[in-house]
C-alpha cells in the first residue's frame, strides 16, 4: 500500500499537482497563443481559459463535499485521463465553438482529479508541509513549462501547447495509476453514518475559502494577460520569455519557505496582510513601461499566492479535519480564477491594461478583510484549532 509520506506517493501527488494546477503556470501562453496564433480578441481568448477554469471549479464544488464518499484514485486516474483527451482534441480544431466546449470538459476533469488530489494531502501527517513541497514541485514545473513551451510554439504553431498540456495530463494520469496514496492519517468520519451527519463548516472556514478565491482571482487577472502587457509595451518576444522564465524560476522558492516558517511566523498574520503585496505588484505590472520593473513584479505577484495560500492550505487542514476544506481548494483557486481572464479581457478590450491593477486592489481588499475575519475568530479561541506559533501565542495573551 502506498502512503502519503512514501517517495511514490509524494511523487504522484506532486505531477497530480502540477497538471490540476496547470494554470497557474499556464495562462500567459494559453491566452497569448490563444490571441496570436488563433487570432481571438482578448475577451475571446479570455473566455476560453475562463471556461475551462470554470469546469474545474464545478467539478471540484460537486466531488469537494463527497469526498469521503468515492474512489479518489479512479477520480484522479479518470479525470486526467480525460483531460488529456480534451487537450489533444483542442490541438485539432479551430472552432471557437468546440474549443470552448472542450475547455469546459478538459476543466471538469482536471478539476475533480485536482480535488481529490487535494483532499488526499488533506489527510497526510503535515498537510502544510506537503502543499509547501507541492508548491515546489509546481515551481520546478513552471520553469520548465515557461521555458520550453514559448519555443515549441513558435517551431511547431499554436496547436502544439495544446499537445504540450495533454503530454502533462497524461503523466499525472500515468503516476496516479500506479502510485496514488492511501490517506496516513486517520480520520473519524470514514463511514457513511457519520458522512451523512457531518456538521456544517464554520464561518472561519468560508472566510478563507472566499479568501482564497479572491486569492486566485487577483493572481489570475493579472497573469492571464502578463505575456501581453509585456508585448504591448514594447519589451519584445525575448524579453518577454525571460521575464516567463524568471517568473517560474522564482516560483520553486515561496511554497518551501513557507513549509520552513510554518511554526516560526504568525500564519493569521500571513493571510490577512500578504494579499496587499498582490495589490502592489498587480499595479506595477500594469502601469510601468520599465521591463525590470514588469520582470520583478509579475514574478513576485506568483511568489505571494504561493506563500500566502501554503499558510491558507495547512489552516483549513486544521480547522476542518474531514477534508472537505482542502478537497474544495480547486474550487477555491478555480472560482476565483475562472472569471478573471474574462474580466481582464474585458476590461482590456474596452479600458486598457491600466484597468486590471485597479480591480486587483478592489479583490485584495476584500480578501483583507475576509482573511482578517478568520484570524480574529483563531486569535480569539472561536476555532477547535491550537494556535500554533509563538507570534499567534503572544498575540492571543495580548488579547
Amino acid at each position: 500500500m502506498v502512503k502519503i509520506e512514501s517517495k511514490r506517493g509524494m511523487l504522484a501527488l506532486m505531477l497530480a499537482h502540477c497538471a490540476g494546477m496547470v494554470d497557474l503556470v499556464a495562462l500567459p501562453i494559453w491566452v497569448g497563443t490563444l490571441i496570436a496564433h488563433y487570432h481571438f480578441d482578448p475577451q475571446q481568448a479570455g473566455g476560453l481559459a475562463t471556461l475551462f477554469l470554470m469546469g474545474a471549479a464545478g467539478a471540484s464544488l460537486y466531488f469537494a463535499p463527497r469526498f469521503n464518499k468515492i474512489q479518489v484514485k479512479i477520480a484522479a486516474v479518470l479525470g486526467f485521463a480525460l483531460a488529456m483527451v480534451a487537450f489533444i482534441l483542442s490541438a485539432n480544431t479551430y472552432s471557437f465553438p468546440v474549443l470552448a466546449a472542450l475547455h469546459l470538459f478538459g476543466g471538469m476533469a482536471a478539476g475533480a482529479a485536482l480535488s481529490v488530489t487535494h483532499g488526499t494531502m488533506g489527510h497526510g501527517l503535515n498537510p502544510h508541509r506537503i502543499f509547501g513541497i507541492a508548491g515546489l514541485a509546481i515551481g520546478i514545473f513552471g520553469v520548465i513549462f515557461l521555458g520550453g513551451t514559448p519555443g515549441i510554439i513558435q517551431q511547431f504553431g499554436g496547436s502544439s501547447m495544446f499537445l504540450v498540456m495533454a503530454a502533462v495530463m497524461g503523466l499525472a494520469a500515468i503516476a496516479c495509476l500506479f502510485f496514488f496514496p492511501k490517506p496516513t492519517r486517520s480520520v473519524d468520519f470514514d463511514n457513511f453514518e457519520q458522512i451523512k451527519n457531518l456538521p456544517p463548516l464554520g464561518k472561519p472556514v468560508w472566510f478563507c475559502m472566499i479568501g482564497v478565491a479572491l486569492l486566485a482571482m487577483t493572481q489570475a487577472m493579472t497573469l492571464s494577460f502578463y505575456e501581453r502587457i509585456g508585448l504591448e509595451r514594447g519589451f519584445g518576444r525575448d524579453m518577454v520569455t525571460m521575464a516567463l522564465v524568471i517568473y517560474g524560476i522564482v516560483t520553486i522558492f515561496p511554497a518551501p519557505l513557507a513549509a520552513l516558517l510554518e511554526k516560526r511566523v504568525s500564519i493569521t498574520a500571513i493571510i490577512a496582510f500578504g494579499p496587499i503585496f498582490q495589490a502592489i505588484f498587480a499595479l506595477m505590472v500594469t502601469q510601468t513601461n520599465q521591463y525590470y520593473i514588469f520582470a520583478f513584479a509579475g514574478p513576485f505577484m506568483a511568489f505571494t499566492i504561493l506563500f500566502v495560500h501554503t499558510f491558507a492550505f495547512g489552516l483549513l487542514a486544521r480547522l476542518d479535519p474531514t477534508g472537505r476544506a482542502v478537497a474544495g481548494t480547486p474550487a477555491m483557486l478555480m472560482v476565483g480564477a475562472a472569471i478573471a481572464p474574462f474580466i481582464s479581457g474585458t476590461l482590456v478590450k474596452f479600458i486598457g491594461f491600466e484597468a486590471i491593477g485597479y480591480a486587483c486592489c478592489v479583490a485584495v481588499a476584500v480578501q483583507v478583510f475576509l482573511f482578517s475575519q478568520t484570524r480574529k475568530a483563531v486569535l480569539n479561541g472561536q476555532t477547535n484549532i491550537p494556535v500554533s506559533s509563538e507570534a499567534e501565542k503572544e498575540t492571543q495573551a495580548a488579547n
